[in-house]
């Protein structure tokens, strides 16, 4: 059997891609919890840098097949921002409801 290590400590980005690969047979998919790995910063420029730098990390630190991404809001009318600093937007410590409120504003 196949293994797949999950790039992600976020437990719905979990479910949804165990969701998504369900159907696939002969492949284990596995979680921090089952392999436990490093934060990464994500300090990339784009979804898809920040999605190859945890993968890269993880990889190099497990030496398993890695799955990652990275996903955020962008919204037109403010040039494409928040972007990849969609979860920072109100700043380090803030929630989501505090980045929702500044979005609105």
């Amino acid at each position: 059997m196949e293994r797949l290590l999950l790039g992600t400590r976020n437990k719905g980005k979990i479910t949804e891609i165990r969701g998504l690969l369900s159907d696939l047979s002969g492949l284990e998919l596995l979680t921090f919890e089952d392999i436990p790995f490093s934060e990464v910063e994500e300090t990339g420029e784009t979804f898809l840098d920040n999605a190859l730098l945890k993968a890269g990390s993880i990889v190099r630190e497990t030496g398993l097949p890695v799955l990652a991404e990275d996903a955020g809001l962008e919204v037109f009318a403010l040039s494409g921002e928040p972007g990849v600093r969609s979860a920072r937007y109100a700043g380090e410590g803030h929630d989501y409801a505090a980045n929702n409120a500044l979005l609105l504003k």
